[in-house]
């Protein structure tokens, strides 16, 4: 729409992970609103703070120019200098290959916010390609805490991303599972995609400990003690398996359940197990048909006989080449661990009542097919992998993968890859921080925690880190033990940090960078995963607002760094245009009529269901796992010495594993995303901050009135580690002995008189500073800022 002032332009929202599809409003020249776009396949609404976008774009304390410290680190005033983009890009790049050059590229970690809670997604290919071609294997962007349960971690059961690629087929699902996932706060084209679901008569299970966004419509909730999920997921289990609620041919033909195992040692059974000639990649079923052993051939993708004769469960003496072995199928010993966690114990552990845990896996059952989508409540406890792995156990029962209606990995448009995993030498891969630890972690996939980064800052263990390229991280609020993070930073030799705003991690950084937001520039977006009509969309989004001061786009200071560092031929000697079409290539999509289509393009495509059984030359696709079968008993595990099958083990910082901090700390401390700010930012928004204007902490009527706590009392929250400061806000659906904190609040709103507070220290309200960094997951290194330990106290003189 066109009058003689307003235009509207269709574009996208980059603020987060749901990518709405908008309208931006342009009234004289300036972006007055964003509204949503009903006709784009994302767009049916749009959040707070998309609707808060021109207010962010022209924020006063926006960054505007480059700029240099000129003080020692440790000084209360950095001392910033305005400098010129000449000198800025010029001094990264002079002091990042002296770094490279006397201790190697490793030496440099480069940082990302997540592209989940940021507009990064725009740029984290990019970033991720800059740091390979320099050399360095060390990327640090929060995977251990959002990302792992959804991406890699089910790598080891399904060799595949489920839920973070399979997306739930929300159009066709019979039963929609949430699981520590509030769609309402963090991917609101799941909310109403889940909304438009219920509606046609969909059923929801959502598993949280608060009744929170769409728990509220849920027909069954389960209010889960924070950190007990794997034992909710393994009751479940042993449920559907005692009823026989689960799709016996599935598993059979394309899980590993028929598997056998030795009892001896508890490892699979191989071919080179029954005759020194066998095998040694084969397994072994049992063939009840035949009274016989029968061999598996993953590279076939086949059993040797029939899958229906195969058997799922029973002890046989297997003769081996040392004497008989008794031996079971995978199935077998994952139904006998899981009934050990009835419903009568997991309502022990979980605080779940037994029949609620009955009811919702009738639930699942009887409303097939199943789609279910898991975030950061699973992915930040000490037993995050196992956790993870229980439920994807689960979800393999129902036969609902790739399924219409279950989780299902929608076709996209063909795009060339510019990652550039090609660019780094296996060798340099090897040297990722935390490989040696946790081989099996992160750093596996290019990936380290924040706990390794500081540990080898600090310490030199593995190595001494020396550098950080930082796009918009703000490391020391968003992971634990804040004052180790700053520690971490300041004792760097040099640190650039880019962003829309000064932080308490900017604060430390020597060059800061001004960035534009994804309303002042371009953002290249192929596929919108969520649908079929979303994965099929490219869109171009347009700067919709004119740069604030000198600032540039993420892509714009990658590129031009990347030239600097003389890394050109690897950015198309920095033509940004000639990148973004090189990506388009094999879509056959030019970026010129992107550009004349701000609202996108869609591309015919159409969803291929149940891939893993597509054939070439009579071989089966299979799953991506060593088997090629959905992996309930992972081999992989099992050879680094982790449990082969899921299992519980209770959050190793709470009231029940720790005694002796239960008298002092008797409440187990969880916290939760937001509906009015991303992450760390935005509460200096006028609009957003006006209806939060301080921090919270929410817990049960029962538990405050005990400690002579009120509604909207200022409190301390105390855990081992120290004290911060919030209000009470009283919540009746809490259990009493779980309150739920809110991290990222430092920031001051001058436009409403509300202060800021100490990112560390006497007066702070920053969670993450008196949650700590461990004890972490053993395989991810997810830190436990979901499940520790606390009490809550009036505040003294508030």
């Amino acid at each position: 729409m066109t009058d003689a002032t307003t235009t509207t332009v269709p574009t996208f929202c980059a603020l987060c992970v749901s990518r709405c599809g908008a309208t931006a409003t342009i009234a004289d020249g300036e972006f007055v609103a964003l509204g949503p776009d009903p006709g784009h396949p994302t767009g049916q609404a749009l959040c707070v703070k998309g609707k808060a976008a021109p207010e962010i774009v022209r924020h006063p304390d926006r960054l505007l120019h480059p700029l240099k410290r000129t003080r020692p680190k440790g000084n209360g005033d950095p001392g910033w200098q305005r400098i010129t983009w000449d000198e800025a890009l010029d001094t990264v790049a002079d002091r990042l290959r002296a770094l490279a050059g006397d201790h190697g590229p490793e030496s440099v970690v480069f940082g990302s916010s997540s592209p989940s809670t940021s507009s990064m997604s725009d740029s984290i290919d990019w970033v991720q390609r800059l740091q390979r071609a320099f050399g360095s294997p060390n990327l640090c962007f929060y995977m251990e805490l959002c990302g792992w349960g959804r991406t890699l971690a089910p790598l080891y059961t399904f060799g595949a991303a489920v839920p973070g690629a399979y997306m739930p087929d929300l159009d066709a699902a019979g039963c929609i599972v949430l699981w520590g996932y509030n769609p309402s706060t963090s991917r609101l084209v799941h909310a109403t995609g889940v909304a438009a679901a219920l509606r046609r008569g969909a059923r929801l299970v959502v598993v949280d400990p608060r009744r929170a966004g769409l728990a509220t419509k849920a027909h069954s909730w389960l209010r889960v003690r924070p950190g007990t999920d794997a034992a909710l997921a393994l009751s479940l289990t042993s449920v559907m398996i005692d009823r026989g609620w689960y799709d016996e041919d599935f598993v059979r033909s394309w899980t590993n359940a028929p598997l056998l195992v030795r009892e001896d040692d508890g490892r699979l059974l191989r071919s080179a197990d029954l005759r020194r000639d066998g095998d040694p990649t084969s397994y072994v079923a049992w063939d009840e048909d035949a009274g016989a052993p029968a061999r598996y051939d993953p590279a076939r993708g086949r059993f040797e006989v029939d899958d229906a004769r195969l058997a799922l469960s029973g002890v046989r003496e297997i003769p081996t080449t040392g004497g008989p072995v008794a031996c079971r199928p995978v199935f077998d010993l994952l139904a006998q661990g899981c009934r050990q966690m009835t419903p009568a114990v997991a309502a022990q552990i979980t605080g779940v009542p037994a029949a609620d845990i009955e009811g919702a896996a009738r639930t699942l059952w009887e409303n097939r097919p199943v789609a279910f989508y898991g975030w950061s409540g699973l992915e930040q406890h000490s037993n995050t992998t196992q956790a993870v792995r229980a439920i994807d156990q689960l979800y393999a029962l129902t036969g609902n993968l790739d399924a219409p209606g279950g989780n299902v990995l929608f076709a996209g448009v063909p795009a060339n890859p510019v990652a550039g995993a090609e660019l780094l030498a296996p060798g340099q891969a090897a040297k990722a921080l935390g490989l040696a630890d946790r081989p099996l972690g992160p750093a596996r996939f290019g990936f380290v925690t924040g706990e390794d980064v500081y540990t080898a800052a600090l310490e030199g263990r593995p190595y001494r880190v020396r550098g950080l390229v930082n796009f918009g991280a703000n490391l020391v609020m968003a992971h634990g033990n804040s004052a180790r993070g700053r520690d971490a930073l300041a004792s760097l030799d040099f640190f650039v940090h880019a962003d829309l705003f000064l932080n308490p991690t900017a604060e430390l950084a020597d060059i800061v960078l001004p960035v534009t937001s994804a309303f002042e520039s371009e953002g290249l977006r192929i596929g919108f995963e969520v649908s079929q009509a979303a994965q099929s969309r490219v869109q171009l989004r347009r700067p919709v607002a004119a740069a604030r001061g000198e600032a540039r786009s993420d892509l714009q200071i990658i590129f031009a760094l990347a030239t600097r560092l003389g890394l050109g031929q690897h950015f198309w000697d920095g033509d940004l245009d000639a990148g973004f079409r090189h990506q388009l290539a094999p879509s056959g999509i030019p970026l010129e009529k992107l550009r004349a289509q701000p609202a996108g393009v869609s591309v015919p495509l159409t969803t291929r269901y149940r891939k893993y059984a597509e054939t070439d030359d009579g071989v089966p696709r299979g799953f991506g796992t060593p088997s090629r079968k959905v992996e309930l008993y992972s081999e992989v595990l099992a050879d680094h010495g982790y449990p082969p099958l899921p299992e519980f083990e209770e959050p190793r910082t709470s009231p029940r594993s720790r005694p002796d901090l239960a008298e002092r700390f008797p409440l187990v401390l969880t916290c939760a995303k937001s509906l009015w700010f991303c992450e760390t930012q935005h509460r200096s928004v006028a609009a957003l901050r006006a209806r939060v204007p301080d921090p919270q902490v929410e817990m049960h009527p029962d538990t405050a009135a005990v400690r002579g706590i009120a509604a909207g009392d200022w409190v301390r929250i105390r855990t081992p580690l120290g004290s911060v400061r919030s209000r009470a806000k009283l919540n009746a659906s809490l259990d009493p002995q779980v309150v739920c904190g809110q991290h990222g609040w430092w920031q001051a709103c001058e436009e409403l008189g509300l202060a800021g507070y100490p990112p560390y220290g006497p007066g702070s309200a920053n969670l993450n500073a008196v949650l700590d960094l461990g004890p972490s997951d053993p395989i991810s290194g997810s830190s436990p800022l979901r499940s520790s330990v606390c009490d809550v106290q009036p505040l003294a003189g508030a």
